[in-house]
Order: C-alpha cells, then structure tokens, then sequence
C-alpha cells in the first residue's frame, strides 16, 4: 500500500527505474492507465513503459506542454497547459474495437482521439515506471530518463468514466484495477526512492 508516499527519481541515470512486480499474461484490447507526475524537466521523458516481445504501451512527454500515448509504435498527442509549478494526474485509454483514445488531464476530459483500430497487445508484459524500455526489458535511453517524482499509479483493462478517473485521483478507484496504488507489487533497481 503506497496511498502516503510517492517514488521519487532523484536524477539523470541510465539505469535507475521501478519495475512492477504484475507480469499480466493476457492480452489487452481495452485499457485505462493513470499516473500523478511532479517534474521540472523541460525534455522529453517517458513515464511509463508497458512491453511485450512485440508491442508496447508506453506515456511519453516530449515537451512540458503535451503527451503522447503510443500503442503499438504509433501515437496521438495531447496539448495540455504549460505550468512546472504544478504536479498532473493524467489518464489514458485506448479500445480496440473502436480505436478511441480517451485523455484525461487533472480529473478534466480531453477530446478524444483514435489509434490501432483492430490491434491487440500481447501477453506477458514487463512494466516499467521512469524510462522507456526500447527493446522488451530494457536498454533504456539516459537523455529520455525521468527525474522526478510518481505516484498514484493505477491500470485496468477497461475503459474507466471521468467519475472513475477523479476517484482514482483519489486513490480510492470505483472498478478494481489489475494494479493500483493500494495494492502496487514493485521492484526498485538503482537510484530510486519511495517517500512519504
């Protein structure tokens, strides 16, 4: 139960990430993911990496005033506003049978967009907070590394509302997650810290 505290990612590093202890082993046509990030990076990050053998999901931010959602090696982007000062709760979900991409930034919905109609991720993932993995598991990339801190993090395999986006801001989700931040089996490698 991590509900007080928040992993903090203290610098640069090529190595340092934190690795979910959930290795899901069926394959995804819907999901929700969410995440709280607190950062003064102005690069491009990745926060978090969902791999398998030969498919990806993976939250990357290029730049302090938008996100990317990749699923399958292909992406849509989000615009949200540009403010350091603040940490951001955002959710994304992606289904399959009708491509639509659902964005979430602080409990407030996005237009939506579509992506990968017809695609289907595959089983046993490795989960990674804080780098991006290139190939399945690993070989991260220093200069895309988050510095930082991450907390409530929660996944689905499901699409959630926006009531079910602000109880998860709250840590207290109505549908229950495949993992969430009351229940978060992890694995810190490197120089990664949890804080209250």
């Amino acid at each position: 139960d991590l509900v007080y505290k928040v992993v903090v990612f203290p610098q640069e590093t090529k190595d340092s990430h934190m690795l979910m202890g959930v290795k899901p082993e069926q394959s995804l046509q819907n999901f929700t993911m969410c995440l709280q990030s607190y950062t003064d990076l102005t690069r491009p990050h990745s926060l978090f990496s969902y791999a398998t053998m030969a498919q990806d999901i993976l939250l990357f931010k290029p730049k302090p005033s938008k996100y990317r959602l990749y699923v399958g090696g292909r992406f849509v982007s989000f615009g949200v506003p540009k403010d350091i000062t603040l940490s951001e709760h955002v959710c994304a979900s992606w289904e399959s049978t009708t491509s639509i991409v659902g964005f979430w930034f602080n409990g407030k919905p996005w237009p939506r967009k579509g992506l990968q109609r017809g695609y289907t991720v595959g089983a046993e993932a490795t989960i990674v907070l804080g780098q991006e993995q290139d190939p399945f598991g690993g070989s991260f990339d220093t200069p895309q590394s988050f510095v930082g801190e991450i907390s409530s993090v929660h996944m689905w395999d499901m699409g959630i509302s926006t009531s079910g986006v602000r109880a998860a801001m709250q840590n207290s989700p109505n549908k229950a997650p495949i993992f969430g931040w009351r229940n978060f089996p992890y694995k810190i490698v490197g120089k990664v810290c949890l804080k209250p």
